[in-house]
């Protein structure tokens, strides 16, 4: 059952989690790599309650990330998308690729059809990005998106100390550079 949007993409779909989710989320979320600047390494067990609050945020908050799945073969590679669970520094979005399908430009095209959706669906008048200061990849997508870096901000427990900076633009600022790209 599908419980929001069906976003869809040259090479991607982007829907609300569901069930058949749990085995690419569970091994996104044991891929150090990946899980390098998103807490750390989870257990199958630490998965499956992720991908539930996510799946649970879609009812309760009307939105939340979208899984990423190739369009050509509908393996599940990430989640993207609006994100702002209680105590958030903001309305976010966010993103994560399996380690293997970074640099692929898939984070980007998914990112893309989110930013729209936040601003022309959701009304956002402001997203930001919350980003490590080491996470270099997250740090060149943020602001190949238009996002700029507004320093460091918290976030809530038990998150409070990880060091993040918050990265951001607003509608305006990313409607004037979609403009700007199909002149």
């Amino acid at each position: 059952m599908i419980n929001g949007p069906i976003l869809v993409t040259e090479r991607l779909i982007l829907r609300p989690p569901g069930p058949e989710d749990m085995d690419g989320w569970a091994r996104f979320h044991t891929d150090p790599k990946t899980m390098e600047h998103l807490g750390g390494v989870q257990a199958r067990s630490e998965a499956w309650r992720g991908l539930c609050a996510m799946s649970g945020a879609w009812h309760i908050r009307g939105f939340a990330m979208f899984s990423l799945i190739l369009r050509d073969t509908g393996e599940w590679i990430g989640r993207i998308g609006p994100w702002e669970p209680e105590g958030w520094p903001g309305k976010e979005v966010g993103w994560g690729i399996i380690s293997e399908y970074e640099g692929k430009g898939y984070a980007y095209e998914a990112a893309c059809a989110s930013l729209d959706y936040v601003f022309d669906v959701l009304r956002w008048d402001r997203v930001i990005h919350t980003i490590a200061p080491d996470n270099h990849a997250s740090i060149a997508l943020a602001e190949r998106l238009g996002s700029t870096n507004q320093g460091a901000t918290r976030l809530p427990e038990p998150y409070q100390d990880f060091p993040v900076d918050s990265y951001e633009q607003t509608r305006d600022e990313w409607h004037a550079r979609q403009k700007e790209r199909s002149a």
